[in-house]
């Protein structure tokens, strides 16, 4: 007979392994927002050569698409800790790399480390959510809360390290002291042992997208994809977009950025708490006007107390509706395991950049006042796609979607 403390091990190993690997969500968010927040450091505010700093999101979106592909491979053959453990090396190495780019070199000398940023993010989210599953399957809704606060908060650590240390160390050395984040996660991961999961299979992000065909499932999707778009179209323009049509300074453009993300962070928690005792419908309707308010406030003002305002109903607008997918998803799609989250969340990531790539294009053509617009359209897309899905849910009377695993594979949740 096996003694009771041994019996306890797997279930503190479990916990222990998932606060560390639930911890590598605030690296996700360092990288992917990190293009947002070092633009104004490139002098992109003053060279406005818009078209480059789209490429760099278009970049970043194919590092993801190669991490996502190559992730399930890896961890095939390789231990969970491990697809963790080159994740965070190849941030940290293309921090380095970028580092070693002078600001004078053209912005093609960039691309190598903008694309082993986003290999980074989609390595470690393969091996994430992977490891994250046992405190799935205990608290789905709590779990993604929790990784989705993680990662705001690596986005507003992001843009307030830069914007600290804006006017006290150089381009480069503000890359170099972003790489000690990669590298402090390269080291936890690389002493860290996370228990085998046999419940949870890995799944090529082809057979995710066979999965997602049901219509609520491509409603989901979309409105994810649109959603996150929004949110990162605002990200990663806001610093410029304040400069140049308010004159502010980098480093004030950056501490608004940082007043975005939290006012994000805190608009999520906060609607942890306020969704169980608000009817849904009030709610949406609330955090589409607020967006829409933000976006044509912030397209007018001319000074910063009306962009603060805008800002802020930004924030709050954009905060409540990934809280409210996430409660639907958990009850229209009760049998998804963590793996399939990682195609979801690529999906939602690549829309999160494919946006503002594209408006680095129309920037460039019809001047940096254009960039709010996106967002204002996309508000409106993600308020119809809302409806819609509450449309089917009523039509099909609240029935389960169920995805059907392989004959001879179990489920993700068991």
């Amino acid at each position: 007979m096996i003694p009771g403390p041994a019996r306890e091990q797997p279930d503190s190993l479990d916990a222990a392994s998932g606060r560390r690997a639930i911890a590598g969500f605030f690296l996700s968010g360092v990288l992917l927002s990190f293009v947002g927040a070092i633009l104004p450091a490139w002098r992109y505010h003053l060279t406005s050569d818009f078209i480059a700093a789209g490429n760099y999101f278009f970049i970043l979106s194919a590092g993801i698409l190669a991490g996502v592909h190559f992730g399930p491979r890896v961890l095939a053959h390789r231990s969970t800790s491990s697809i963790l453990s080159f994740g965070s090396a190849f941030a940290m190495a293309g921090f380095l790399f970028l580092a070693a780019v002078p600001p004078s070199f053209r912005p093609a000398w960039r691309i190598p480390g903008l694309f082993a940023l986003g290999l980074a993010s989609g390595l470690l989210h393969s091996g994430l959510f992977r490891t994250i599953s046992p405190m799935y399957r205990r608290s789905g809704i709590s779990t993604v809360n929790l990784a989705g606060a993680l990662f705001g908060l690596g986005c507003m650590v992001t843009s307030l390290l830069v914007a600290s240390t804006f006017y006290v160390y150089t381009v480069s050395s503000i890359l170099i002291l972003l790489s000690t984040i990669p590298g402090y996660f390269f080291i936890l991961y690389m002493n860290s042992r996370f228990p085998s999961d046999s419940l949870v299979t890995d799944r090529p992000l082809r057979d995710v997208l066979h999965d997602l065909q049901t219509p609520t499932a491509i409603l989901f999707t979309l409105l994810l994809f649109f959603q996150f778009g929004n949110e990162w179209s605002v990200a990663a323009w806001l610093p410029l977009f304040l400069i140049q049509r308010l004159g502010i300074s980098p480093e004030t453009s950056l501490l608004l950025l940082s007043l975005y993300w939290l006012t994000l962070l805190v608009g999520r928690l906060t609607a942890h708490f306020v969704i169980p005792r608000m009817k849904r419908g009030w709610l949406l309707i609330g955090s589409a006007a607020c967006a829409v308010f933000g976006c044509l406030i912030l397209s007018f003002t001319n000074n910063r107390f009306g962009a603060i305002t805008a800002i802020v109903l930004l924030g709050l607008g954009f905060a409540v509706v990934y809280p409210l997918l996430v409660e639907k998803i958990g009850l229209r799609f009760p049998n998804y395991h963590p793996g399939l989250f990682n195609g979801i969340s690529a999906v939602a990531s690549i829309g999160g950049l494919l946006a503002p790539g594209t408006l680095g294009y129309f920037a460039e053509f019809w001047g940096i006042r254009v960039v709010m617009l996106l967002p204002l359209l996309g508000t409106f897309a993600v308020f119809v796609l809302a409806l819609m899905i509450w449309l089917t849910a009523k039509l099909s009377g609240g029935a389960e979607i169920r995805i059907e695993e392989p004959a001879g594979k179990p489920t993700g949740l068991g």
